[in-house]
């Protein structure tokens, strides 16, 4: 090969590898070029991202997410409070304005000590109505002691029927009065062995009717009475959460004394009974039971008489408008898990009211069933509306917690 050839290719090869290698350096420049202003560009987006706060949310907006978190666990609260209100209906009551403060906490935070629970309310209509008062379940720690305790004072513009089941089923005994009342019951329990609870109980009472359209109605007794009685309290207590129980039964038995000596002018006692059982058939239903009575002797007050609707278990009838000596009731509930918060149930039972065992008859049965929407305002806290039907009558109720 001559020197022409050789000097030729030589000059190739070295201009190719020039060129390859400032193709490469250029490669790598552009590459580093652009890593560099993507890098720059994502700072930049990050810092704006950070400096720029948030949009502010109008009150309407922080009242749904309000809403929306209601039921969440807070473990690490010492003291969960939730604030819920807004219009109400009862047939008592007609359509009214309610508002409700609501706490859970503990005493003490352990596996043996179950939430305590305490509801402060207020309610107002145009009507005349007003009512407010405290109630709750204080649960010392590991549940050695329970202290239960609920006071009101309200003003009720009401209807009267009489006393006894025939003048309750009699349309034409319908008369209106007010009535003023304030109340108050402590029951202090102390735990024994297997889930036993025994304690005293005081009670105090004061009712006054007034603007009495039918005074015969009344029978002859005082229409202005004042109630102070003590007691003693047993129960068997295994329900999970005494509010909104899944499992366990309660039996319980409650003897309270009015006597004279105590400043009574009506001298009598009452003996309450109730038996309650609560099972969850499948994954999201529960069926709750319940069998229930109240029973007085001596010379009762009109006010304090049981009624049908004692602890607004029974469903369906207006307030106080059955009531007698005695009471008994017996229901079955099944409570529905829907969809997230939502539940719905529905109830069917029978309860009856009456001065003596031998007056019960199956025309003085009274029936009630109903169907109940359910929302679960905090976790194992509901707020509930039930349509109830009784015999001849039907009512719309509001509240919390479940009815039993």
């Amino acid at each position: 090969m001559s020197d022409n050839v050789l000097s030729k290719l030589l000059r190739y090869i070295i201009a190719t590898a020039t060129v390859l290698s400032v193709g490469l350096h250029a490669e790598a420049a552009l590459a580093d070029a652009v890593a560099r202003e993507f890098t720059a560009d994502t700072v930049a987006i990050v810092s704006d991202t950070v400096s720029t706060p948030p949009a502010r949310r109008n009150i309407i907006g922080k009242i749904i997410d309000y809403f929306n978190h209601t039921n969440d666990v807070s473990p690490e609260k010492k003291f969960d409070i939730s604030v819920i209100g807004g219009p109400n209906y009862s047939e008592a009551t007609s359509f009214q304005v309610a508002g409700l403060i609501s706490g859970l906490y503990k005493s003490r935070r352990d596996s043996l000590t179950p939430r305590s629970d305490v509801s402060i309310y207020a309610q107002g209509s145009v009507t005349g109505f007003y009512n407010f008062g405290i109630k709750g379940n204080h649960i010392f720690p590991s549940d050695r002691m329970r202290l239960v305790y609920d006071a009101n004072f309200c003003h009720f513009p009401l209807k009267f029927w009489g006393i006894g089941y025939e003048n309750g089923i009699n349309k034409d005994n319908e008369s209106k009065y007010t009535e003023l009342q304030s109340a108050f019951t402590l029951q202090w329990l102390f735990r024994l062995p297997r889930s036993i609870y025994l304690g005293p109980s005081a009670n105090f009472n004061y009712q006054k009717a007034t603007k009495v359209e039918r005074p015969e109605l009344w029978e002859g007794e005082d229409l202005r009475v004042f109630n102070y009685g003590m007691g003693i309290v047993f129960s068997i207590d295994t329900r999970d959460l005494s509010t909104n129980p899944q499992k366990g039964y309660y039996i319980g038995f409650h003897q309270q004394f009015f006597p004279g000596f105590m400043g009574n002018d009506y001298a009598f006692s009452m003996t309450e009974v109730s038996g309650m059982y609560y099972r969850k058939f499948w994954p999201t239903g529960i069926m709750a039971f319940r069998l229930h009575g109240a029973f007085s002797y001596g010379n009762t007050p009109w006010g304090m008489m049981p009624t049908l609707d004692r602890g607004n278990a029974v469903r369906g009838y207006y307030e106080g408008r059955y009531r007698d000596k005695n009471e008994m009731d017996m229901l079955v509930e099944l409570r529905q898990h829907v969809w997230r918060r939502n539940g719905v149930v529905v109830w069917a039972g029978v309860g009856s009211v009456f001065r003596h065992f031998d007056e019960i008859r199956w025309r003085t049965l009274l029936p009630t069933y109903g169907v109940g929407y359910r929302w679960e305002f905090k976790n194992r806290v509901n707020v509930r509306v039930d349509l109830g039907f009784g015999k001849q009558s039907m009512s719309v109720n509001f509240g919390i917690n479940e009815a039993f």
